[in-house]
This record gives C-alpha cells, structure tokens and sequence, in this order.
C-alpha cells in the first residue's frame, strides 16, 4: 500500500502553510491502528492540502494515495477518507447547492492556469520560523488578478480531476456493509455530472438494494439527493415514504430536475421542511437520521431548493422561510436570508439605501422580521459579521439596532 509515495518530490510543491514534505506522514499516519494518530493525521490535512475550502498545488498528488486505501479492506475508517475526497473535490458544498457543481464553469476559469502554477519557484521549507517566508504567496501576488483566478481555478480543477478518477470505486463502495461508507460514496458520486449515467444507474440499484436491507433514513435521503444533483428525478413513490427523511430526500432531488414543473406533492414536502421551527429538526446528528448535504442542514437545503420551484410557489416559498428564520442562528440563518433576500429583491441588491416609503411589500415584511428578531443576527451569542455583511449588500442596515431606526416605530 502506498507504494510511490516517497517517489513524489513532497518539498517541491506547496500547500496552505509552504513545503508539503509533511503530507507523506500524514497519509500513511491514516492507516495506523490507533484511532487517535488517525484523527490527528486526519485534521492535519484538512488544514493543510485543504484549507478553508481551499486547493493547493499538494491536494492533487495526495488524492491517488487516498483513493488506493479505499480499494484495501484493511483501511481502518474508508468513510473518513471519501470525507476528505469530498471536500478536496468540491471545497464546502454550501458554494454549489443546490444545483449541483458546474464543473464547465470551472474548466473555463481554469484555462491557462497549468503554465502558471508551474512557473511557480519552490515554497518555503527549514525549522526556523522566524526566517518563514511564504514564496509561494509572495508569487501568487504578483500575478494579476486575472491571472490569479486562473491559478487557483487550475488547482481546484486538477484536484476535482483527480477525486474523479474514483468515481468506479465510489459506485462499488455504494455495496459496503458499513452504511456509513455507502451514504459517503452516494454523496460523492453527486459531484461528477460528467459521469453522471453510470452513476445515475448504481445509486438507482442501490436505492432499490436499499429496501431490502437495514438501510438508514439519512443514506436513502442521500442517495435520492445525489441521483437529482445528476440530473435524474428519484421516483414519486419516495415522496409517500413512512420516513420524513426520504421523503424530504425525495423533494430535494425531484426539485433540482423538474423545477417549475415539480408536482404539488414534492412542492408541500419543502415547503414544510423551509417553515419547520426550532426544535422540530434535530440541530444535532442523529445515528441514521443524518445526511452531509449543507451540513445536514435539512431545512436550510429545502430552503434553497424553494428556488427551483419557479415564481408561481415564490409568496409561499417567501411565507415559509419568514416562519422559520426568528428561531435560527449562524449558518443556518445565513442560508434562510440568502433565499429570502433573493425573493425580497428579485431584480439584485439594491445600489443605495431605498427610502422605507420605496420598499415593496416583501422588502417591507423582511426588515420588519429582522427587526423584531434577535436570533438571525447572531452566531454563538455575539453579532455574526456575515449576516451584517450580506443583509447591507442589499442596501438595508446591517444591524438590528440600525434596522429598528431605519423603519421608525
């Protein structure tokens, strides 16, 4: 296992913190009995071959070694490595939610970013910190901006190609015995549109394969999710399901397909779980009541799968999400607002602060409703400068107390 791993030369390319000669320890550090080493090797490299979201020069080489442990049953946590894969593939899913990742989009951005990355000299390696230097960063800057994005988009994308590779071992991780290791392939394999038939038809037999076996709520949901991220509608009998999960699971895929013309039943089953309170979804995992989708996130998905219902549902879609957003914080009311003020603002972001007579009734309805709510405007207690920043950029105040003035009594 692992073999040519050592063949790499680990110091030549870079990663989030400079040298990325420490990834080969890391990596084999994944196999190691102890739990511990493993959790420890683990974080190490989210934070360095995937940092904040971000793809280095090291994550594309580290990902052919990732993928051989999939292939050995002796790898000790498989649904701990496709993790890693998911979020070196694709970065945070809350980016491509819900339509899925436009691999297209990054392709173009990515042209003629391979000539640049490899004009890039040699990063920062030596113990003594104090003489760090980050060359690597120190050339990124110098490029212009352009040139800067087609970098960092030939990055992503050469990793994205890479976690690609196993798309045939996710589908036959889709038959695991652990359903932890078959919900992370189903999730996974959403990813790759480009290879979305084959897919499409493995996570349809094993949705099937699914009702015959002690399969979770949360892996069927993923399952049904993944098979509409790729473009095929899971099949209206799930929406009848006994269990909440699948059929919200059901909702979410047959919105991303049909859009405006989903039928009511798939259009009732968001529209609940958009409105749902506090208290009425588990904010913690359930064993088997879990999907990874927007961080399990259930009703924030519904959310923003309202969008793809069309204009004729937007006042109930609009209703729902002013139900729910009082008694959320932190991300979770960061994603209700995005859709809100996406349907408060149809035509964008205001340019300047409209006059309160100017604002129409959705826009009127909204700022009221942050303006009596504490909740939406915090994360962990205190004022989430994310919630200030997107709620200005429509051209209201970004604050509560600010807000509350603007309106007058």
């Amino acid at each position: 296992m692992l073999d040519g791993l050592d063949d790499i030369d680990w110091a030549r390319l870079g990663h989030a913190y400079g040298s990325a000669d420490d990834v080969p320890g890391q990596l084999r550090a994944l196999l190691d009995p102890d739990a511990t080493i493993r959790d420890e090797a683990l974080g190490e490299l989210y934070g360095n071959v995937f940092h904040q979201g971000n793809r280095f020069e090291a994550s594309a080489y580290a990902v052919p070694f990732l993928l051989e442990m999939l292939t050995d049953p002796a790898t000790p946590d498989p649904a701990a490595v496709l993790g890693l894969l998911s979020a070196l593939a694709v970065g945070y899913d809350e980016g491509v939610l819900p339509d899925g990742f436009p691999v297209a989009e990054y392709r173009r951005a990515a042209e003629g970013g391979r000539a640049l990355i490899a004009a890039k000299p040699p990063p920062w390696t030596g113990s003594d910190e104090t003489q760090k230097e980050y060359v690597e960063y120190l050339y990124v800057e110098s490029l212009s901006t352009a040139d800067q994005g087609r970098l960092w988009a030939y990055v992503a994308v050469a990793t994205y190609d890479a976690v690609r590779a196993g798309v045939p071992v996710f589908r036959a991780l889709l038959d695991h015995a652990d359903p932890d290791v078959r919900l992370s392939a189903a999730y996974l394999l959403a990813w790759f549109p480009e290879d979305a038939d084959g897919s499409v038809t493995a996570l349809a037999r094993a949705v099937d394969a699914a009702t015959g076996v002690a399969a979770t709520p949360g892996e069927v949901a993923t399952m049904l999710v993944s098979t509409g991220l790729l473009g095929a509608a899971p099949d209206v009998r799930w929406l009848t399901d006994p269990r909440p999960l699948v059929r919200w699971g059901a909702a979410a895929g047959r919105a991303r397909v049909l859009g405006a013309a989903a039928d009511a039943a798939t259009v009732e089953e968001l529209l609940g779980w958009a409105s749902a309170a506090s208290g009425e979804v588990p904010d913690e995992p359930v064993e088997g009541e879990w999907v990874p989708f927007l961080g399990g996130d259930l009703c924030g998905y519904a959310a923003l799968a309202l969008r793809q219902l069309g204009p004729q549902h937007a006042d109930r879609a609009f209703d729902a999400l002013l139900d729910r957003l009082p008694t959320v914080d932190g991300d979770r009311s960061l994603t209700l607002l995005n859709v809100a003020l996406r349907l408060a603002f149809p035509d964008g972001p205001a340019a300047t602060q409209p006059p309160v007579d100017a604002l129409t009734p959705r826009q009127r309805r909204l700022a009221e409703e942050l303006s009596r709510s504490t909740e939406p405007w915090l994360i962990d207690g205190v004022q989430f400068g994310n919630v200030t920043e997107l709620v200005a950029g429509y051209g209201l105040p970004g604050t509560r107390a600010e807000l509350r003035a603007y309106l007058g009594p």
